[in-house]
């Protein structure tokens, strides 16, 4: 086993190598690309649109990004996957210490394990289910003798998830964060979580006590696993210090790439949408008259995106880790409750008024 993952590490420098010699000059486009999949963005860019243009899809897909990530870090545990900046100076299979140089970037130095992707991963399972929901809904528009118009249309969709898996892939090859094969697994493990949610109609009528079992499951079986592993003196914490030690520069280390720090924020996003669906605030606005009428949801669309672009200037304090997790956390939770319920509540409460001088 130790001799086939040398293989496949030492083909992956080469192939890092080659894009980074070939490719430089699309360095902004495949850091765009790199964004893309971060899952970050899946609860501020994605979830805010499609929870208000279709809230079943919305809610699957924070469930999917959530136990996605929360697979993603199991796995990370249990795999102890290297990542390719920090692995070139830590193996000895390379003659007389001559190992290869990779080029770092701002958002190299993740400090977790590699293997697999949480990136790719996370881009798979969400691109997943706005696929096939674009599919389904595009499909009963469609007239059903149609089969040529199916097919085109569903290799359309299919082939821009696959243009934007393959970019994303590439572009966190690129930047020397994950080996070709680390990115591979991160989108079939992507993709096998998103259809489990498929065929798991459930979520759409989870109540709160189920939302709170959930997380409570979530954190205690990390909690307990980490634990464990300790007992057994296995440090699930390995690769931190190794990334602070071999980051070009320490300024790219970050606490919000820590293992930790992604379960946090996870739990909290779907600690913050348990509490929102089944608020007052959201059943009297989405689920009310106004819920319905496409000018509510765009002005919900609109308001959301933009409010949610300025939670990127918040900044957590980072001196004090066990706060920082708190307050990420609490951060992560105001997210799904300003989408699903304070936004939609207060537009419902704006709307209202006008429509009762109209009448």
């Amino acid at each position: 086993l130790s001799f086939k993952m040398d293989f496949l590490h030492r083909n992956g420098v080469l192939i890092i190598q080659h894009l980074q010699k070939d490719y430089r000059a699309y360095y902004n486009f495949l850091n765009f690309m790199s964004n893309v999949g971060d899952p970050r963005n899946i609860f501020s860019i994605y979830f805010p649109l499609w929870f208000q243009l279709n809230q079943t899809v919305g809610t699957k897909m924070i469930w999917v990004a959530v136990i996605g990530d929360w697979f993603n870090l199991i796995f990370k545990w249990i795999l102890f996957g290297h990542r390719p900046y920090w692995w070139i100076q830590e193996t000895q299979i390379y003659p007389n210490r001559s190992s290869p140089c990779l080029e770092q970037f701002p958002t190299t130095c993740e400090t977790g394990p590699g293997s697999p992707s949480g990136h790719a991963m996370g881009s798979s399972c969400v691109w997943y289910v706005m696929v096939t929901a674009a599919l389904s809904n595009t499909v009963s528009w469609m007239d059903k003798s149609s089969t040529t118009l199916h097919r085109l249309t569903w290799s359309f969709f299919w082939s821009i998830f696959w243009l934007i898996q393959i970019s994303v892939c590439i572009s966190r090859v690129f930047i020397a964060t994950h080996f070709p094969h680390q990115v591979i697994l991160g989108v079939i493990g992507g993709m096998l979580v998103a259809e489990a949610f498929e065929h798991t109609p459930g979520i759409q009528t989870a109540s709160l006590s189920t939302y709170l079992k959930t997380n409570l499951f979530l954190f205690l079986f990390s909690l307990g696993f980490y634990l464990l592993l300790r007992l057994l003196d296995i440090d699930l914490l390995w690769s931190v210090p190794i990334a602070k030690k071999w980051c070009a520069n320490p300024d790219w280390i970050h606490i919000d790439t820590t293992p930790f720090a992604g379960l946090v924020r996870n739990l909290g996003v779907l600690f913050g949408l348990g509490f929102a669906i089944n608020s007052e605030m959201f059943l009297r606005s989405c689920r009310g008259e106004n819920g319905y009428k496409l000018s509510f949801r765009l002005l919900c669309v609109v308001a959301s995106l933009t409010i949610l672009q300025l939670y990127h200037f918040i900044q957590i304090p980072t001196h004090t880790e066990h706060l920082f997790y708190v307050l990420s956390f609490c951060k992560s939770a105001s997210i799904p409750l300003t989408v699903v319920a304070l936004i939609p509540y207060c537009i419902h409460v704006l709307m209202t008024p006008s429509e009762k001088k109209i009448d």
